[in-house]
């Protein structure tokens, strides 16, 4: 563990959890492929905490509770809802609505543990350092062909230098990088990024720059390759390395 800074990184689409009083609503497909899901992202970033970042890994799947939405609308569409109905590319999620009482309990039991958790550790930053970085990890594969897309709501949520600092990370290391190109913050970046004394950063990495995608449409999840991952993990380790020592200085 190195030495602490004031930096938080949240890697809320990574889980695969799906508690079984829930699973029988999904429809089988889905619940076999998780279609959406930010795939390995606990390995590829498991060298946070030697840099002194705090992390927090979401354990269930999104479609248990998109941690990067807000509670409401509880149900509905992929980009808006707590629950999506359907997946980015339209497929149905659920072949049986959950019930009220059910998005309740996932509300209760899964999304809002993590904002919680998530809150108390920049609360606890804040007051040790006077302000706190959040960095809120993703992955992706449509949409754009780029390898990073940093997003800030457009200036909203950081200021130019933690941008710029992370910009500078990654083309140091190759990454084709973009800045807020569709990617430009979701409901993690822009709720925390609005408090005093936080600067929020949403990353997106393309799932391209650490596993096979030639299967990715088809109904099952893909398999990590250990020698990709570690080869990314080596990029990615030196691009934050960087950046943090530029928000930073002396910590690199």
């Amino acid at each position: 563990m190195g030495e602490a800074l004031p930096v938080v990184a949240s890697v809320p689409h990574s889980g695969t959890f799906v508690p079984g009083w829930l699973s029988s609503k999904f429809e089988p497909q889905q619940l076999e492929a998780l279609w959406n899901s930010d795939w390995f992202l606990p390995e590829l970033y498991d060298f946070l905490p030697q840099l002194g970042v705090r992390l927090l890994v979401a354990t269930h799947s999104r479609y248990v509770g998109d941690l990067n939405r807000a509670e409401v609308p509880a149900f509905g569409d992929f980009w808006r809802a707590m629950v999506p109905e359907k997946t980015a590319a339209g497929r149905l999620v659920y072949r049986e609505r959950p019930s009220e009482a059910e998005l309740v309990r996932m509300r209760d039991e899964h999304h809002r543990p993590y904002h919680q958790r998530l809150a108390a550790i920049l609360a606890e930053l804040r007051a040790r350092f006077g302000r706190v970085y959040l960095l809120d990890l993703h992955s992706f594969h449509g949409l754009i062909e780029d390898d990073v897309c940093l997003g800030n709501a457009h200036g909203a949520t950081c200021a130019e230098p933690l941008l710029a600092a992370f910009e500078a990370g990654f083309l140091q290391q190759g990454f084709q990088t973009v800045r807020n190109r569709v990617f430009a913050g979701g409901y993690i970046t822009r709720h925390y990024g609005a408090q005093a004394q936080v600067e929020a950063l949403q990353v997106e990495l393309r799932y391209t720059c650490y596993h096979d995608c030639s299967r990715i449409d088809q109904p099952l999840r893909p398999v990590p390759d250990p020698a990709r991952i570690a080869a990314a993990r080596v990029r990615l380790r030196q691009a934050f390395e960087h950046a943090l020592g530029l928000v930073h200085p002396g910590k690199s």
